[in-house]
């Protein structure tokens, strides 16, 4: 029986691996101000700011993935955790 929110973790963690520098993984979860702060920190700083978005993205796209589904729906989905 498949866990409501659970098919959210796959593309959040593949798009937070590959471009979590503009936030796409933020959007995917509902996180809508945590993504605009990772977009705009990107973006307006003409770049600068990218690759440490990207580290960060790059993490939580790990972290998405090696949870058990009722863990991250949990952490995510419910408690509504916005950053790691």
């Amino acid at each position: 029986m498949a866990i409501p929110g659970a098919e959210k973790k796959v593309s959040a963690g593949i798009c937070g691996i590959l471009i979590g520098a503009l936030g796409i993984h933020k959007f995917i979860l509902g996180y809508s101000t945590e993504g605009v702060i990772m977009l705009l920190a990107s973006l307006l700083t003409c770049g600068i700011a990218a690759p440490i978005m990207g580290i960060i993205g790059l993490v939580e796209g790990i972290l998405y993935i090696t949870k058990e589904d009722q863990e991250f729906v949990d952490t995510y989905i419910n408690n509504k955790r916005g950053w790691f």
